[in-house]
């Protein structure tokens, strides 16, 4: 998955955030509430997420409504997983992270180890 731009995080953020699919117009007026941005710069950004797999879009009424590939988490687990694959010595960079985490993260972190089914 390749990495977001900050305009591109930002109408994910959107997308994420949405109960349904949105058209451009109503990306444009979300993100419009904290800055001033165009209509073709925000329908420009959703065609480049949709090229780049990150959203699909399915017409309706001459207009694109556009969604989320995957969930926000989904998409972090899989920068997570991309990270750690680029990171060199797995065994060294997960034990750095592992002494990072906060006492709750470390409880959810051995609770999924013990639900995980193991490789054989």
């Amino acid at each position: 998955m390749l990495k977001l731009g900050e305009l591109e995080a930002s109408v994910m953020d959107v997308l994420w955030s949405a109960t349904e699919p949105m058209r451009v117009r109503e990306v444009l007026d979300e993100l419009n509430q904290h800055r001033d941005l165009a209509y073709t710069t925000v329908m420009t950004v959703l065609d480049n997420l949709h090229r780049k797999g990150w959203v699909v879009r399915e017409m309706e009424n001459r207009a694109y409504r556009y969604t989320a590939v995957t969930s926000r988490e989904e998409a972090t687990a899989q920068t997570l997983r991309e990270l750690l694959d680029a990171g060199g010595d797995r065994e060294s960079v997960l034990l750095h992270f592992v002494r990072s985490t906060s006492e709750e993260e470390s409880d959810i972190l051995r609770k999924a180890l013990r639900r995980k089914p193991r490789k054989r």
